[in-house]
Formats: structure tokens, sequence, C-alpha cells
């Protein structure tokens, strides 16, 4: 280490304007890795400089925007200096890491610990472990604010989706090969120091050395060489290491003066490479990517204050100004850079606040329904979406941001798992209720009380279909066994009327022989014989009683027949109607229901006073017809309303002949 008398020796407040050998020797800082808008955790073993040089002592500029521009980059960083792919590394792009899922931020950090250096992908890992914590947090939420609803208990809670357990993997194994990396560059920055506080002593010596001063600047050039690409120290040993250097070589060149045309050249060497860099500083004002420029300016000024000795006094002011005025152009045009995405931010904050505010809209209109919930859960899906996709907004805001968002999200979530809550819980009711069908079509499947059953199957059938939904995984079941009961049922229901009882087979085959001789029957001179004759054919047809069920249709052939010899006779419509009427009134009387012929009293009754109500409107309409008798809507009006007086006095002779049979 240095005594402090050497310290003192070269504190920049105590100096005096340096000698013409030395004056630049402090006039540049160097390189940092990131951009000030997001700056780095300090990192181990970094050095800074905080020096003001000789050479900007000597060629002040006057100009505060000068300051800020190199303030930007007077700042040396160890990890830089050591990764000699640093200027490369700077051009990871930066994706909208707020935009992706949690599965696609784990994919990203898995493909930059493939593909880039661990000491190069900070920032990115940094952005990608916030937004995976802030994502899966607002999912972690949501599934225990499910898990309430359900009825659990908060303690019982537990979520750990394999997606979690992925990243925690990667991130630890980045964690461990980052550790891994500063561990190494420690050990290296120290051996370093031990390397450069060698070359310091050599330096020392060079000036008591005698030999041929030939020899002796040999000398002091390799010196130089090994202090280039000696390596980064300490943060801690930075200043001191290298302003006691440049001390050293403002003695050697002071030792230089007796031998001019050695020191001249070595001016003119630096003047030459200087005039370079700015060269390619005024060339980075055209490149389009002013981050892109910036980074690059770094390295110039790391170039500059490092690998490089002073010059001549006469230039010393002129090319400082000049490697001062091309930094303040990219430096100007990156805080322009800067106050255009400052604007983007502003209208992505716009467009999200908008967002919200609908997601809140939606949660003010509640759906009544699982088809609108259904469309509200893909509406918001869709906002959520265009919520991660707006980009990013002003940092002073983003908590605020995202706070309002998730309170509006978990607004509608809470709505949504209540209303699916209620659903659950009517859904399961309807599954007991149709359980309980399914209990009573079982134990009627088999029964053989047709008459009982029958309707009680039906009712069943039809209470099932008014009951709403039930649990999914319960549907088709449920399902399958109520259908396989009543059709077991039905199946054996038509089984046994297709093949009738033995009542119902003797009712066909003297219905059948009645139908043979009906078929035969001619009608002779008296009408009235032939009017008994037919009366007595009914009547037996329908004492014979009913025929198995798949035969039914014997009754509509019969009653053609009928029709047919009646109106050979003659016979009015009315009369037909009345004859027939008389056999269900006969099969009314015989009947050992009772209550029958109350209820047949109540029905035609009911009829009349229908028909009477039908012919009374027609009427009423007639008298808004402004129209002759000839008019077509006149004449039909007509023929209705003689129809239903002819209904009415079919129904009043139906009503006399069963007034007769009280």
């Amino acid at each position: 280490m240095l005594d402090q008398n050497e310290k003192d020796l070269h504190r920049p407040d105590e100096q005096e304007e340096v000698k013409n050998t030395g004056g630049e020797a402090g006039n540049v800082s160097h390189t940092e890795n990131t951009a000030p808008e997001s700056p780095p955790e300090p990192l181990p073993g970094a050095a800074s400089d905080d020096t003001t040089g000789p050479e900007k002592t000597a060629a002040p500029t006057g100009n505060g925007d000068d300051a800020r521009a190199i303030d930007e980059i007077d700042e040396s960083n160890a990890e830089d200096a050591e990764d000699e792919d640093n200027v490369k590394r700077h051009s990871i792009p930066m994706p909208d890491y707020h935009a992706m899922s949690v599965e696609k931020l784990v994919s990203e950090l898995e493909k930059l610990l493939r593909s880039e250096k661990v000491q190069a992908i900070k920032e990115h890992a940094d952005h990608i472990k916030y937004e995976f914590d802030q994502k899966f947090q607002e999912i972690h939420d949501e599934k225990k604010e499910e898990f309430l609803h359900d009825g659990g208990n908060e303690i019982d809670f537990r979520y750990h989706p394999p997606i979690k357990q992925k990243f925690n993997k990667v991130y630890g194994e980045y964690r461990d090969k980052r550790n891994q990396y500063y561990q190494n560059l420690e050990q290296n920055l120290k051996n370093n120091l031990a390397k450069r506080q060698e070359i310091i002593e050599a330096l020392k010596g060079l000036i008591s050395v005698e030999e041929d001063i030939n020899t002796t600047y040999k000398h002091f050039k390799e010196l130089q060489d090994r202090w280039r690409v000696a390596g980064p120290v300490p943060r801690v040993n930075y200043n001191d290491v290298w302003r006691t250097y440049h001390h050293h070589v403002e003695r050697f060149y002071d030792f230089l003066d007796l031998n001019r045309d050695l020191r001249d050249l070595d001016f003119k060497h630096n003047l030459e490479e200087k005039e370079k860099i700015i060269s390619r500083a005024e060339e980075l004002a055209a490149i389009p990517d002013v981050n892109i420029a910036f980074r690059e300016l770094q390295s110039l000024h790391k170039i500059w204050k490092e690998d490089l000795g002073p010059v001549d006094r006469e230039h010393r002011e002129d090319i400082w100004n000049r490697f001062s005025a091309a930094t303040r152009v990219i430096h100007e045009r990156r805080q322009q850079y800067f106050k255009e995405m400052d604007k983007v931010h502003e209208q992505n904050l716009e467009r999200k606040r908008g967002i919200i505010e609908k997601i809140n809209t939606i949660v003010r209109n509640k759906a009544g329904s699982h088809r609108q919930w259904q469309k509200q859960i893909g509406e918001i899906k869709e906002l959520r979406e265009a919520f991660f996709n707006a980009g990013r907004v002003p940092r002073n805001v983003s908590d605020e941001i995202w706070t309002a968002f998730k309170t509006a999200t978990r607004s509608f979530n809470r709505q949504k798992n209540e209303f699916y809550k209620n659903l659950k819980r009517e859904q399961q009711e309807n599954l007991t209720r149709k359980k309980e069908l399914i209990r009573i079509a079982r134990e009627n499947m088999d029964s053989e009380d047709w008459e009982v059953v029958t309707p009680l199957m039906k009712k069943i059938q039809n209470d099932w279909k008014k009951i709403g939904h039930v649990p999914r995984r319960y549907s088709d079941r449920v399902w399958d066994e109520f259908k396989s009961a009543c059709n077991h049922y039905f199946d054996r229901l038509h089984t046994n009327r297709n093949r009738g009882s033995k009542e119902e087979t003797e009712a066909l085959q003297n219905k059948e022989k009645l139908m043979d001789r009906l078929r035969d029957f001619q009608l002779g001179d008296s009408r009235q014989d032939d009017l008994e004759t037919l009366s007595g054919i009914v009547s037996n047809w329908r004492s014979y009683g009913k025929v198995p069920h798949f035969k039914r249709n014997i009754e509509s052939k019969f009653n053609k027949i009928i029709d047919a010899l009646l109106k050979k006779l003659q016979v009015s419509r009315q009369d037909i109607e009345l004859i027939k009427y008389g056999n269900k009134l006969e099969e009314l009387a015989n009947s050992d229901k009772d209550g029958l012929i109350d209820n047949e009293k109540i029905f035609i009754r009911r009829k009349i006073d229908e028909v009477k109500n039908e012919i009374r409107q027609l009427e009423n309409n007639l008298q808004f017809i402004n129209a002759d008798d000839d008019n077509p809507i006149v004449k039909e009006v007509n023929r209705n309303i003689d129809k239903q007086k002819e209904s009415l006095a079919l129904w009043k002779a139906k009503l006399q002949q069963l007034r007769k049979i009280d």
C-alpha cells in the first residue's frame, strides 16, 4: 500500500497547475454499463473515480451541460473492465417483460442463462423477477379467494404450482452463477491490485536507475503496456492506485525533460490517438440508436483515461473541448430520447387508466346469468391482455397504477366467485332434486299398475325438464340413470299395449266381426229401419270396449263407414253426431266411475258459452264493416256465424240428450 506522504503528494485539491509533462493525467473518468434511469446496485470489487483531473482543471468548458454529460460517464465499474465483451453485451435487447405471462417470463430467463454471460443479464433478471412476482402474487390471491369462497379455511390454503417451482429453480441457478462470478471477480481484483502496485514500484525506480535514457524510456513504455492490461482493482483502492500511478508518470516526464525528443514523440502519439477517439465520438452522433452510441462513448472515455497519456500544453485544451462537445451531443440526444420516452409512458398511463375504468364499469354492471358471466370473463381477459401490452408507465406512478389494476380485477373476481359459489349451491340442490326423481323412476320402473304409474312417470319427466343444471361432473351420469329407468318402464308399457289383455283381444275379435257385417250391410227401402239397424251396430261396437293399442286404428275405420252410410240415408251432420254421442252417453251411464256425467255437463256448458261468445264477437264485427251483403268480407263473416250457430245447436242438443239420463 502507499504511505500517507505519497497520497498527499497528489491529492487534487492541493495540486498546483501541473507541468507540461503530466497535465492530462486525470481528465476523464471511465465507463458505466447501465443507463441512469435504472442504476444498478454497486457490484463487488467495482472501482470509481470522482476526481477532477488536471486536464479538466486546466481546460474548463464553463458549461454546466458538459459537466452533467461527463458525470453520466464519470463512474468506473470493475464488472465492465473485467468483461472484454462489455460493449457487445450491452446490445442485449430489453423485451417488454410486463406484457409476458409467468410461463413466458420463466422461458425468457432460461434463454438468457443459456445464451448470455451471467454478469450481463442482471438488469434483465431483475425485471423478470419483479414482473413474475407481481403476476404470480395476483394469481395466488385469486386462487386464495376462490378457495375461501368455496368454504375453505385460510390456514389450510396452499398453492405451489409447477411454474412457481420452475421459476425458483431457474432463478436460483442464475443467483448461484452470479455469486460464483463475483467471488472469482473479487479474487481477480485483488490480484490485479498487486500487479498495479508492483508496476508503480517499478515506475518509481526508473528515475534513480543509472542507464541510457533510451533504455529507461523503453522500460517506461513496457510498464505502461503492463498497466493497460493489468485489469480492474477493488473500488476502495482505485482512486489511490490511479492517482499514484499518474503522479509517478508525471515525475517520469519531468525526469524525461532532459530528453525532449522522446517526450515530444510520446505527446504526438497520444495526440494522434485522442484525435481518433474524438473523430469516432463525433461519428456517434449519426448512429440512430442513441443507447448504442452512449455505450460506445463510455468505452471511448475509458480508453481516453486508462490507455492514453497526456499531450502537449498547446493542444490540451482544444482536444478536451472537442471531446467534451462530442460527448455533450450524445448526452443531449440521450436526454431528448428520455423525454420522448416520458411522453410515451404518459400515453401508456392514460391507456392503462382507461382500461382500468372499463374493468370497473364491468364490475358495476354485475352479470346475472352464467352466459352473461362468461361474456364478461372474456371481456376481462381481453382487457387484461390490453393492459399488459400497453407498455411501461412513469416509474413514480407504476405501483399506483398496478394497485388500481389489481383492485379492479379482484373486485370482478370476487363477484364472479360469489356468483359461481351460489350457482354451485343451486346446482347441488338441483342434483338432490334430480336424484329424488331417479329414485321414484327406479322404484316404479317394473310396476304393472299401468293406469297409476304411467301418469306418474310422465309427471316426473316434466319435473326433470323444469329443474336447472347440476354440477358438470354429475350431469351425464344422472341423466343416463334417469333416462334408463324411464325407458325401461315405457318399453314395458309399449310391449304390454302391443300385446293387449285378454279382454282387449276379445273386444278386437268382436269388432272385427262387426266390421265384416258392416261392410256387407246394404241399405233397404225403409230409411227408419236402416237407421235403427245402424244405431244398433254402433251400440254393439261401443259395448265391446277397448282393443289392443296397436289395433286402435280400427276405430277410425268404423267411424268412416258409419258416416258414409248415414250420409246415404241423408242424415244431417248434427244427427250423425247425436247418434255417435248417444253411444258415448250409454258408456258414461254404464261406467263404474263417479262424476263422469257431471264432468260432461260442465264441459258442454263451457263449449256452449264459448260458441255464444264467438257468435257475439262476429256479429259485433259486422257492425264495423261499412259494406253491403255482397261484399266478400261480409259473406265470410256471415258464413262463420252460420257455422257457429250450427255448432251451438249441436252442443245444446247434446246437453238436452245428457239431461235425459239423469
